[in-house]
């Protein structure tokens, strides 16, 4: 591993059970040297690399546009489910924030690596049946067509949490045990939390090709070594 390169990363969404477990394995990478995270509420959590930065109004941003620029990587997990609202709210809040953040990220960084917490099923074609997997697709697609070095978009299916983190959805004791089961029968929609943060950092290390990553990419990447 490339011990010389050290990164500069920002993390959304780390009040979550995705965020949080992205930004533990930051804080334990050997190559991320500072974790900035934009939260509207403290974390809880304490540690050298870390950063917070509280702001309410995540579609307005240019109050703390300066204080985002010079970092290598964002981590985007903020989201939200599509059940129990409709529509439009969740239009709002999956491609309407997802774009003003990036858009600003972009101004202010344009050769960063920004990673988005897609999953799977999205759909790139924007008029499959399911009105999520549209929206996915095209929050998606429009960030590819921002000024950033890279945009990554991972689809996981189901994540098992990482074993300590406080923001784990409680319903996760009930189903853990369909991960080995599942793993063995659909490796691709099958990965843990671990595996997503570890992959996050290495694609950013990497020059990786392929902008779309699986749950099967995921396990792969979160192997890599980078040279």
């Amino acid at each position: 591993m490339n011990e010389l390169r050290q990164l500069k990363v920002i993390v959304t969404g780390a009040s979550g059970m995705v965020g949080e477990g992205v930004l533990n394995e930051c804080l334990h990478h050997p190559q991320v040297a500072r974790v900035l995270i934009i939260s509207r509420k403290p974390c809880g959590i304490s540690h050298p690399k870390l950063t917070e930065l509280i702001h309410q109004d995540f579609l307005e941003l240019s109050p703390i546009a300066e204080q985002l620029r010079g970092y290598d990587a964002c981590y985007f997990c903020l989201g939200v489910s599509s059940l129990g609202i409709s529509q439009d709210a969740y239009y709002h809040l999956t491609y309407t924030l997802t774009m003003r953040v990036a858009g600003v990220l972009s101004e202010q960084n344009n050769e960063m690596v920004f990673c988005y917490v897609s999953g799977a099923g999205t759909d790139s074609t924007e008029k499959g049946r399911r009105a999520w997997a549209r929206v996915k697709g095209k929050t998606e697609n429009d960030l590819m067509k921002l000024p950033f070095g890279k945009v990554y978009a991972f689809r996981p299916g189901f994540i098992r949490p990482t074993k300590g983190l406080k923001n784990t959805h409680t319903f996760y004791r009930f189903i853990n045990w369909l991960y080995p089961v599942g793993r063995m029968i659909r490796p691709n929609y099958f990965c843990t939390l671990q595996e997503l943060g570890q992959a996050m950092v290495n694609v950013t290390l990497l020059d990786y090709p392929q902008q779309i990553i699986s749950g099967k990419d995921i396990i792969r990447l979160a192997k890599s070594r980078c040279e």
